[in-house]
C-alpha cells in the first residue's frame, strides 16, 4: 500500500483505508467515518487530542434477543474507531495490531445508529493509547466507555 504523505491524508484517505484494510466482517458492519481531527483547531486547549468520529448504522442483524444491539458489535465498533483515530494521530496508515480493549457497558441501544468518538490519549513510538465513547444516535445518551491500548507494528 503506497503511504499517503501528511499533506495528502484526510477524511477521503481515511474511508479508503476502512474499505481496503480492515476484515470483510467489519466492513459488513457498514460504518461510516464522519470527522477526522489531526490538527487542534484555533483556541483549542492544551489538552486537545487527535481523534475520529465514525457511525454505526442500525441492522437487525447486529441485535440480539429484545431487539438491543450486541455488544460484540459495539466492542468491534469502538476497536475499528480506534483504528482510525490512530490514522489521523499519524496522519497516514501504520499498521498496528490491539494489544488491550476494556469496554464498560452503560445502557442498551435499541434501534438506533451508534455514533463513536474516539480519541488518542498518548501516542508514543511503539503503542499508543485511547479511548472511545460510543452514544445511541437517537438521544446522544453514551451507552459505553472504551480505553484500548494498540503495538505499532512498523
Amino acid at each position: 500500500m503506497q503511504q499517503p504523505t501528511a499533506a495528502e491524508f484526510g477524511i477521503e484517505e481515511a474511508r479508503r483505508v476502512l474499505g481496503d484494510v480492515f476484515a470483510p466482517w467489519v466492513t459488513d458492519l457498514n460504518l461510516s467515518i464522519e470527522a477526522i481531527d489531526y490538527e487542534p483547531p484555533p483556541g483549542t486547549a492544551s489538552d486537545w487530542q487527535p481523534g475520529a468520529i465514525l457511525r454505526m448504522p442500525f441492522a437487525k442483524r447486529l441485535c440480539r434477543n429484545g431487539g438491543m444491539v450486541c455488544g460484540q458489535a459495539l466492542m468491534a465498533f469502538a476497536d475499528t474507531a480506534m483504528v482510525i483515530a490512530n490514522l489521523a494521530a499519524n496522519r497516514s496508515y501504520r499498521p498496528m495490531t490491539t494489544v488491550d480493549q476494556t469496554t464498560h457497558f452503560m445502557r442498551a441501544v435499541m434501534s438506533s445508529d451508534v455514533l463513536a468518538e474516539a480519541r488518542v490519549v498518548r501516542r508514543g513510538r511503539t503503542m499508543s493509547f485511547g479511548r472511545v465513547t460510543l452514544s445511541s444516535a437517537a438521544d446522544n445518551k453514551p451507552v459505553a466507555m472504551v480505553s484500548s491500548a494498540f503495538a505499532m507494528l512498523s
